[in-house]
């Protein structure tokens, strides 16, 4: 594989450019999708409660899936970061029945002190198969 195998994936607008970060990475036959939190297009962190950003934090997985020609159904890798196992495990096993089917992805979740941001509460990576 070289370079030109490599095609980066962008959404419009592109909250991350001026972190020097892709939001996705085509390459090999996957896609590797950044770690998405619950932002809005502007970068703004969308509500206060886990569930809000959760489900914005899919939504950004999926969009930017969408823009390398793929979908959720696409995807056979997860790892979900999060703020609070205790109090949030079981609405990150509503969230994955919201957004994965069979047969669900495998899966790393963990607790992490921090996020990129201070009100963060979620952040997922996806590695989906190219289409």
């Amino acid at each position: 594989m070289t370079a030109t195998d490599i095609e980066r994936i962008a959404t419009t607008p592109d909250w991350y450019e001026p972190y020097r970060i892709s939001q996705a990475i085509k390459a090999g036959g996957f896609i590797h999708v950044s770690g998405q939190a619950g932002i809005d297009e502007r970068g703004r962190t969308v509500g206060d409660d886990f569930k809000t950003q959760g489900r914005q934090a899919f939504a950004n997985v999926e969009r930017v899936l969408a823009a390398a020609g793929a979908t959720l159904a696409d995807v056979v890798k997860v790892t979900i970061l999060v703020r609070d196992m205790a109090a949030n495990l079981p609405a990150v096993i509503e969230l994955r029945g919201e957004f994965l089917a069979e047969p669900y992805p495998a899966d790393t979740l963990l607790e992490v002190s921090s996020l990129a941001q201070p009100d963060w509460q979620i952040e997922i990576d996806a590695i989906a198969l190219a289409r």
